[in-house]
């Protein structure tokens, strides 16, 4: 049996989380709620339905740097597209804020990794 349940899919500390919940919002079509220090984007359709992703206030924060050891990510969010969908789904990203830390090498790799506005990781990923 189960000690607790997972209410946010994933909380990423930011300096500014109404401005990178906006940039998830927009990136995966989830609608940003709350506003200050705590402030979430929620879904109401496909895999993400009824899942938060949440981002939290950090003074201070120091996003990680990529690839590092001695800055490591941690983690990263892993968003997919239909392959024939990459390349406007990069544009988009880029147009929204993200960066691109690496491609995909001429298509050899099935994602590319980026930059939130925040600095964490994420890959578009062909699905």
């Amino acid at each position: 049996m189960a000690i607790t349940t997972l209410r946010a899919v994933v909380v990423l500390d930011c300096p500014e989380p109404g401005r990178l919940a906006d940039f998830y919002a927009r990136l995966l079509g989830g609608k940003v709620e709350g506003e200050g220090r705590w402030v979430e984007v929620t879904f109401d359709s496909g895999v993400l339905k009824d899942r938060t992703l949440a981002f939290q206030e950090a003074p201070g924060h120091v996003p990680p740097s990529w690839p590092s050891a001695e800055r490591s990510q941690q983690f990263h969010l892993d968003l997919y597209v239909p392959r024939e969908e990459l390349d406007a789904a990069e544009r988009e990203a880029l147009e929204l804020g993200a960066e691109l830390l690496e491609g995909d090498d001429g298509g050899k790799r099935d994602f590319r990794v980026y930059r939130d506005p925040a600095g964490h990781p994420f890959c578009l990923c062909a699905d």
